[in-house]
C-alpha cells in the first residue's frame, strides 16, 4: 500500500480487498453445488423462494435442494456487505484512488445485476444461455476483483507496460481466447448430465461430445499463447515481475487442463466438476494478475 495511507488503511484495505475475491469466487463454488445437486429450482421462484415466503418453508416439496439453493442466495447479500464494506473504506482511508473506487462500485453494480440475473434464470426453468451468462458475469466479477487486489499495491496514477509492445498486444489476445474457452464450457456444461435441477433438465440441444472437443481445442489454443507470452515477458521485461507472473498462468492452465481432461474421461463426475469451475475462477485471478504486474507506476529503466 502506498506510504501515505494510515497504518489503519494499509492494514485494513488489502483484508478488505482480498476478502472481496475470496466471495466472489466462493460463490462460484457454491453456485456450482447448486447446479452439481440439482438444487436449481430448490427454490421455484424468485426473488420469493416460494410463493409467499422469502424463505424455505417445511411444506416445501424441494427438501434438501431448497437449503441449498437458498444457502447460496443468501451469499449474495455478504457480498454485498463486503463490498459495501470495502467502499466505505476506501472512500475514508484512500479517496484520492479514484480507479479502485470505480472498481468497487463496478463491483456493487455488479452483484446487483447479478441477482437479477439470477432470478431470472429461476424464472426461465433454468435455461442453459441464461445459467452460461450468469457464470460468465462472475468470472468478470472476479477479474475485476483481482484486479483491485494487485493494482491497490501500486502507486496510483497512469500505468505503463514493462513488456515489448507486441507482448503487451499478445497478452490481450490471450484475454480474448480465455473469454472464448470460458464461454465453450459453458456450453458444453450446458450440453451434458448436470442441468442443475433432476426433475426438469434444461440442455442446449448441442452433441456434448463434440462441443467437449471444440472447447479442448480452444484450450490447445490457449496454452499455445500462454507459453509465446511467457516466453515474451521472459525476453523482453523491463523489470522483475511479468515472466514469474506469466509463468503461474501457464500452471494453472496445465492443471486446469488436467482436471478438464480427467473429469471428460471419468464421465464428469461431481467434485472434477466443481474442481473445474474453481479451476476457472482461479485461471481468471492468474491472468488478472500478470496483466496487472505486467505495468507499472515507476519510471521505467533505460533501454
Amino acid at each position: 500500500m502506498p506510504e501515505t495511507l494510515s497504518q489503519t488503511a494499509r492494514t485494513w484495505l488489502p483484508r478488505l480487498l482480498l476478502l472481496n475475491l475470496i466471495v466472489e469466487i466462493g460463490i462460484v463454488v457454491t453456485g456450482g453445488l447448486v447446479r452439481l445437486t440439482g438444487s436449481g429450482l430448490g427454490c421455484p421462484t424468485w426473488p420469493e423462494c416460494v410463493p409467499g415466503s422469502y424463505v424455505p418453508t417445511v411444506e416445501q416439496e424441494e427438501g434438501i435442494h431448497k437449503l441449498i439453493e437458498f444457502g447460496n442466495r443468501t451469499l449474495t447479500g455478504l457480498l454485498g456487505f463486503v463490498a459495501l464494506a470495502l467502499l466505505i473504506a476506501l472512500y475514508r482511508w484512500a479517496r484520492d484512488r479514484r480507479e479502485l473506487i470505480t472498481g468497487t462500485w463496478v463491483v456493487m453494480v455488479g452483484i446487483a445485476a447479478q441477482a437479477i440475473v439470477g432470478g431470472i434464470t429461476v424464472r426461465t426453468g433454468l435455461n442453459p444461455w441464461i445459467v452460461a451468462f450468469h457464470f460468465l458475469c462472475s468470472m468478470v466479477l472476479i477479474a475485476v476483483s483481482a484486479w483491485l487486489y494487485w493494482r491497490q499495491q501500486q502507486p496510483s496514477g497512469r500505468t505503463h507496460s514493462l513488456l515489448h509492445p507486441l507482448v503487451t498486444r499478445l497478452q490481450w489476445l490471450l484475454v480474448a481466447v480465455a473469454v472464448a474457452v470460458l464461454a465453450l464450457g459453458t456450453v458444453v456444461t450446458g450440453s451434458g448430465p448436470h442441468s442443475g435441477d433432476a426433475e426438469t433438465p434444461a440442455r442446449t440441444g448441442f452433441d456434448p461430445r463434440t462441443i467437449s472437443w471444440l472447447h479442448a481445442d480452444a484450450v490447445m489454443l490457449f496454452v499455445g499463447i500462454c507459453v509465446a507470452v511467457w516466453l515474451g515477458a521472459k525476453l523482453t521485461e523491463r523489470a522483475a515481475g511479468p515472466a514469474r507472473a506469466w509463468w503461474v498462468v501457464l500452471w494453472v492452465t496445465l492443471a486446469q487442463g488436467l482436471v478438464g481432461y480427467v473429469q471428460y474421461l471419468t464421465k464428469l463426475p461431481e467434485v472434477l466438476v466443481l474442481a473445474h469451475m474453481l479451476g476457472a475462477s482461479l485461471l481468471v485471478v492468474a491472468i488478472t494478475r500478470a496483466i496487472v504486474l505486467s505495468r507499472t507506476t515507476e519510471p521505467l529503466p533505460a533501454d
